[in-house]
Order: structure tokens, then sequence, then C-alpha cells
């Protein structure tokens, strides 16, 4: 009870957060480019054997509540400590698996830590008002950067071990930061969340047509964002075989598309401080109907080219939903309706693997999939259609009264 004290009123330097956002992406998406190999080794198909990630990027989503929970009953850098270390020793334990049902345990457990993330750090990062568009945009930068080292990372590893090493090696890296995290806290004022009082906390006006909107987008542009992050490396090792066959150079391919477009929530969160969320999330919506569709009936350099587009447009999502979470819902609600959040969305990228797996056992082609993405990206331009506008004086991000 005492650590937990000591835990309660900590902060950290947003630098931290967002190398824990790093590493939350690049081990939950480890799997997506070593799942080939290691089902060779395990002597099954590569349709057959994806379906054992299922557990991971269900948990990733479906414990984001509990995560909140355990945050606002105890402590946010807390769970963020335990995020670190549970992270760590569940991909060393993957990498020993010595058969799919315990590799399919041990990613498992990797997505019940990593879940603890997003709800808890980004309410963290949002608990400093202070251009949060922005901020989120440069938090967002670093998890995409996780998003891009994943297969380039294990594309090299593969290249000079196995599968096995893919897992060991950033496990052992996210023990090693786990201890660096730690003494990173530094004390922070007793405007501690958790003890404003809840029935006096006053949501923004029109905030039930709002949720109701980012319900629609959290929902589409995770199953967008979960098969884009997860397909995308496989993808071009089938699609770009007039520019190379190297499984490493696939994986470079794929972590450039990433990094690049990465850089797009900077640019859209430094847009959504200046000008209305509404109108950015329509043309984000267009852009990924647009950009989407393109590369499923593309290849080779040209296809390379439009997924650097079309990652743009669905990093470019990721700051806008949360942003306007902080203006319409007030500070000692944010933990829990955006642990709710990421549990609709990361579930809604957890249907993946099982849908694409039908679609691929059932003869389609991985393009198809492509074509799908790009009609569910006309929900987001819906849902932006059906966000209201909002006053200024009416920011609860503004406000002192939260």
């Amino acid at each position: 009870m005492h650590s937990t004290k000591y835990f309660k009123y900590k902060t950290t330097p947003d630098i931290f957060l967002n190398i824990s956002h790093f590493l939350d992406h690049l081990i939950m998406l480890i799997f997506a480019k070593a799942a080939y190999d290691a089902a060779s080794y395990f002597k099954l198909t590569y349709e057959d054997f994806i379906i054992y990630g299922v557990f991971g990027f269900v948990l990733f989503g479906g414990a984001a509540p509990a995560a909140a929970y355990l945050a606002d009953k105890y402590s946010r850098p807390i769970l963020l400590v335990i995020f670190h270390f549970g992270i760590g020793i569940s991909a060393i334990f993957a990498g020993l698996s010595s058969n799919p049902l315990q590799l399919a345990i041990s990613i498992g457990f990797i997505g019940i830590f990593a879940s603890i993330y997003h709800p808890v750090g980004i309410a963290m990062l949002i608990q400093n008002n202070k251009k949060i568009g922005f901020r989120l945009g440069i938090n967002g930068v670093f998890g995409n950067m996780g998003v891009a080292a994943a297969p380039l990372i294990t594309g090299i590893l593969l290249t000079y071990g196995n599968w096995s090493i893919c897992f060991i090696a950033p496990g052992i890296a996210c023990l090693m930061y786990g201890v660096l995290f730690l003494k990173s806290f530094k004390p922070g004022g007793k405007s501690n969340l958790l003890e404003k009082n809840w029935s006096s906390a006053k949501f923004a006006p029109n905030w039930y047509r709002v949720l109701t909107a980012l319900i629609i987008a959290t929902c589409s542009g995770g199953f967008i964002f979960g098969s884009m992050t997860f397909f995308i490396p496989r993808y071009f090792e089938i699609s770009l075989e007039n520019v190379t066959s190297s499984i490493l150079l696939t994986g470079v391919l794929a972590s450039v598309v990433y990094a690049i477009s990465s850089f797009t929530q900077i640019y859209v969160g430094w847009l959504i401080d200046k000008f209305s969320p509404k109108l950015i999330l329509l043309l984000i919506g267009v852009g990924q109907f647009i950009c989407i569709s393109l590369s499923s009936v593309t290849n080779d350099l040209t296809l390379f080219v439009i997924m650097i587009l079309a990652m743009g447009f669905v990093f470019g999502q990721i700051p806008i939903t949360d942003t306007i979470l902080s203006r319409y819902v007030p500070e000692t609600h944010r933990t829990k309706i955006l642990s709710i959040k990421f549990l609709l969305n990361l579930s809604a990228g957890a249907l993946v693997l099982p849908v694409s797996s039908i679609m691929l056992k059932s003869g389609f082609h991985i393009s198809s999939l492509f074509s799908v993405l790009g009609l569910i990206a006309i929900l987001v331009i819906i849902s932006a259609l059906l966000l209201p506008s909002q006053k200024t004086s009416e920011r609860l991000d503004l406000s002192s009264n939260i």
C-alpha cells in the first residue's frame, strides 16, 4: 500500500511515455512479420497459423478497461511500470515456445500487458492540457515508429536468426527500458484526478452525438489500422516480386512506408489545434477511401508509393479522436472513456486475423482485403459528418473546471 502511495502522484516527461508507445506497438507486431517463418517451423500453413495471434490482439483491446480500472483505483504510473516488465517477460516466453499453443498463450499475455499503455499512457499525456493535438501527434509518431520498426527489426533477426530470437531480443530490451522508465518519475502535484468528485464532472454539450460518431470512427479505423499494420509486409512479399524477393528488403520497404507516413500525425495534430477536427476527419476519411482502394489494384513501385499515402491518412486519424475526447469528456472520466475507446478500436483490429484467415482460405487474394478496407473507410467519412461544431467556450481541454 505504501508503494502505491509513492507512485500515486508521480509524473514523467512526455519522451518516456512516447518511447513506451514505441515499444507497445513494436512488441505487438513482431508476430505479423515472424508468422510465416514460425508457421514453417511448426509445419503449418500461413493461413492456418495466423489464427494463433488472435488471443493477443483480442486482449490488446479487451483488457484495456481492466487496466483503466486498476489505474484509477491505484496509480497510473505503477500500471505503466507493470506494462514494461509484463510485455518484456511475455515476449521472452513467446520466443521460448515449443508449440503453437504455448506461443498463442504467450502472445495473449503480451496483449494483456500491452493493453495497459493506451488508456493509461494517453491519459497521463493529456493530463497536461497544453497543445494536446500536437503532443498527441508526437506521441503517435513514436507509436507508429514502433509499427515501422517491427518488420525491419524482425526482418533483420529472421535473416540472421529465426522467429524465436525475434521475440526474445525485443523482450530483453523492454525489461532494460522498464528500469529506466521507473527512474524517470518525478513528483507531481496533488491535483490527482481520482480524488475529484465524479458526480460534479460535466461533459460538454452534444457529447452523446460526439461519442456516437467516435464509436463509428474508432471501430472502422481500428479494423483498417489493424489490417494495414499486419498485412502490408506480407502484401509486399507477394506484390513487389518484380522489385525484390528478399524477406529483409520487403521488411525494410514496409518499415519505410510506416516511418514516412507516421509523421502525418504531427501535421494533423498541429492542424486540429488550429482548425475544426470535423473538417480534418472528413478529409482523412476521403483520403483513406481513395488511397486504400487504389492499393488493391496496383503493384510494384506504384503500390509502394500509394501505400505511403494510404498509411499517412490511416495514421493521421489517430490524434483526432483522442483530441476530440479531451474537448468533450471531463478529466475525471478520461481514463475510463479512453479504455472503452481502445477496447473498441483494438478489438475491431483483432477481427482482422479471423476475417482475413477465412478470406484467404476461401481463395481470395490478399488484395481483396484492401478492397474491403477501402469500403470500410466510408464509415470514417460518415462519422466526420455526424460530428457537431463546438464553441471554444464549450471545450473542456481549455477549462480549469474539470
